[in-house]
């Protein structure tokens, strides 16, 4: 990827004041001050399955957390992993953030997935698979089945199987074909009745039927059979006149990161095509295999793949067990955590009953801090986009959009807005992972709509989620503005944990005004007054705020710095984090999955604490909280401390001013750090220990169930006055 070619402005508010710019790493600290990034997601997915073995799960959300693993895991292997096999293979094999050769950490990850994906399959066979089957859920085997159970799936195999599926045969006329990524396969051996003669032929498990197959059952329970178990029990339709000798299954990832080159004279529409065709042909780097495959099938796939012994890994029981997601989906809400439904937001709710709320009334009466999925995305932010697409009074809208969908009504608002004649700007980021093909389709379609379409700056994402919509009043502009830490995306939206702000505050609209000017044209404007932004000037800006922590504790001051986010991994935000440390500040770090900081090092970094969070929803939010000598400065955005985030995405945080909301954010922080609250603590080997139970084996509290409570409790308390 070529360098940004645009000069970007980011904060430049006080500047002044920090008058000692750290350097990029601090010589004075060990060496070995950082955890290992990979090894430290690695551990971030064992967190997710010690809820998929947790008895006091529900169970079928159990089954869930046993499919996202799987997910997980194979996204870490189409992009992590693969990252680091091509840096050895080009010759580019820089150190890694802990000093060590990618070979070495190579080996290390192999270790340790091999490990994670037996405890998982063990979870499931031994855990999670029997503990259905009691509350009857089975999944079961074909010698399972009753001879009338047998007959009907063969029935069906023959009507809605047999049609589609398309057994390849090698031997010298037929060339070993092409294994797709994250397929599920049948390698075959059979024998030619007549000649004696064994060949191989490979069949492809369908991937648009579903992998588990209900069976008709006269009984009360739920029967399921995977789909290549009922294929593999009927080999012989598809090999009339030939014995089948043998059949394994296996599965292969490849490499599907992307690396787009762009240029200003190319179209990023057409090499995203071009790459996205690509990815389909990445090369192979790991082949999953049952535990009972023979030598002579494997060491033909090893040749035929190219595959090496440490990138095989042998499993016992089911493949690819991200069929579990449809499990997950019946109805017996006596195995499902309990259903919540999101409430609108206090300031959203009508004045009338049964009537329809002004959104813009309500924001500027004052700001409105929403938190997803407790309070409701399709009463706040989609409401509010969609009263701008309808409101002759509205000129304008512009909106950042990095992960939606085609049906969202996000989409229609911006479609309805142009074709009512309002100016609207969508800033697609056509490069989000793994929704590039979807991004490129829905981009298309507002084009056509005469929505104007920008995808963002030459080398750099757009990650940020702003929203700026222009309203007349009476002979004046007033600017209507939402920044958030998730997506445009009212499905996750009821998944993921985030929060958004809502204001008619004047210098915020200027500045997201000055933002999507830079990012839909060529102005240059550094005097950002609300907002950090990246790529030059958020990391600096954060730093400039931890080192007036530091400074504070120095001279005896208040001092604290509280962080939430997805991934703490940039050297230097850590290194200053260690400084304040060092000073005496306490610095609390709530963070989802990679964490490369080690706390609890004497000298270093004793007065750092790091828990994680994990449970129904996915903890997303960004939240930096600091003390600043008894007058809290908090900001909440899109950006995770990763060298991506801040140094090749545009980013952008948003200062929350209202005290209602200062207090709402520290407490929920309170919360989380508390030792009564259930957890994952990070030591300073990186080893996380989960505390979910008390001294007298009692359940600590769980934050967002204790989130849901409050926001009720708010909601009733406020509605009585």
């Amino acid at each position: 990827m070529i360098e940004q070619t645009i000069p970007f402005a980011g904060f430049s508010d006080d500047d002044d004041d920090f008058d000692a710019m750290t350097p990029d790493t601090d010589d004075r600290f060990p060496d070995d001050r950082y955890l290992d990034r990979e090894l430290s997601w690695l551990a971030f997915n064992q967190r997710v399955l010690e809820l998929a073995e947790d008895p006091t799960t529900p169970l079928l959300e159990r089954a869930n957390f046993l499919a996202i693993f799987a997910s997980n895991l194979d996204e870490f292997f189409m992009v992590r992993v693969a990252g680091l096999k091509r840096r050895i293979l080009t010759g580019l094999a820089v150190p890694t953030n802990v000093g060590r050769a990618p070979l070495d950490v190579l080996a290390d990850i192999s270790d340790e997935a091999h490990r994670l994906q037996l405890r998982h399959a063990a979870a499931w066979k031994k855990l999670v698979q029997p503990s259905l089957a009691e509350a009857g859920i089975e999944v079961v085997d074909w010698e399972d089945l009753t001879a009338d159970e047998q007959a009907k799936l063969t029935e069906y195999f023959q009507g809605q199987v047999f049609p589609v599926l398309m057994p390849l045969a090698v031997d010298p006329a037929h060339p070993f074909p092409y294994i797709s990524g994250l397929s599920l396969n049948l390698a075959i051996r059979v024998r030619n009745a007549r000649t004696g003669r064994q060949d191989f032929a490979r069949l492809k498990v369908p991937q648009m039927m579903p992998r588990l197959v209900e069976v008709p059952t006269e009984g009360t329970a739920l029967r399921f059979i995977s789909l290549e178990e009922l294929i593999a029990n009927h080999l012989g339709d598809l090999f009339p006149g030939m014995e089948v000798i043998d059949h394994h299954l296996f599965r292969l990832t490849r490499n599907e990161d992307m690396v787009i080159e762009e240029d200003e004279s190319e179209s990023l529409i057409q090499a995203l095509e071009a790459e996205l065709m690509r990815r389909r042909f990445g090369p192979p780097i790991r082949l999953e295999i049952t535990d009972d495959m023979d030598d002579l099938t494997l060491d033909l796939l090893l040749k035929e793949l190219g595959i090496t012994d440490q990138e095989v890994y042998r499993l016992p029981g089911a493949l690819d067990l991200r069929s579990l997601f449809s499990l997950s989906r019946i109805e017996r809400p006596d195995l499902h955590y309990p259903p919540h439904l999101p409430r609108t937001a206090l300031a959203f709710q009508p004045i009338e009953q049964n009537g329809r709320a002004d959104i813009f009334a309500a924001i500027r009466r004052g700001d409105v801090l929403v938190h997803h999925p407790y309070e409701s995305f399709a009463t706040s932010v989609q409401a509010y986009l969609e009263q701008a697409a309808r409101d002759p009074h509205v000129l304008a809208i512009k909106q950042t959009l990095y992960r939606t969908s085609g049906d969202s009504p996000i989409v229609q608002a911006l479609i309805d807005a142009a074709e009512a004649g309002k100016q609207v700007l969508a800033l697609v980021e056509v490069k989000a992972r793994f929704d590039e093909a979807a991004n490129i389709v829905w981009a298309r379609k507002l084009e056509k709509a005469g929505v104007h379409v920008v995808y963002g700056l030459v080398g750099l994402k757009t990650h940020s989620k702003l929203c700026l919509v222009i309203r007349e009043e009476e002979g004046t502009l007033r600017h209507y503005s939402h920044v958030g830490t998730g997506n445009y995306n009212p499905k996750t939206s009821r998944l993921y944990e985030d929060f958004g702000l809502f204001t008619t505050d004047d210098q915020v609209g200027k500045d997201l005004t000055r933002l999507f000017n830079e990012l839909s044209g060529y102005a240059i404007e550094k005097k950002f007054k609300r907002l950090l932004v990246a790529p030059l000037h958020l990391r600096k800006g954060l730093i400039r705020l931890i080192e007036k922590e530091r400074r504070n504790a120095l001279a005896g001051k208040p001092a604290r710095i509280r962080i939430k986010v997805n991934s703490m991994v940039d050297e230097q935000i850590i290194d200053a984090l260690y400084r304040a440390s060092m000073a005496g500040v306490p610095v609390e770090v709530w963070v989802r999955g990679i964490c490369s900081l080690r706390p609890g090092v004497p000298g270093l970094s004793e007065n750092i604490t790091v828990r994680s969070i994990l449970g129904r929803y996915l903890e997303h939010s960004r939240l930096f909280l600091f003390e600043n000598d008894g007058d809290p400065q908090i900001y909440i955005g899109s950006a995770d401390m990763m060298h991506r985030n801040l140094d090749r995405r545009v980013e952008a945080l948003v200062r929350v001013t209202a005290p209602e909301h200062l207090t709402e954010l520290a407490t929920l922080f309170d919360l989380a750090m508390s030792d009564a609250t259930s957890s994952w603590h990070l030591d300073a080997e990186g080893a996380w220990t989960r505390h979910s139970v008390d001294s007298d084996g009692q359940p600590l509290i769980d934050v967002q169930d204790a989130t849901m409570a409050a926001v009720a409790r708010r909601r009733r308390s406020r509605a009585v006055r």
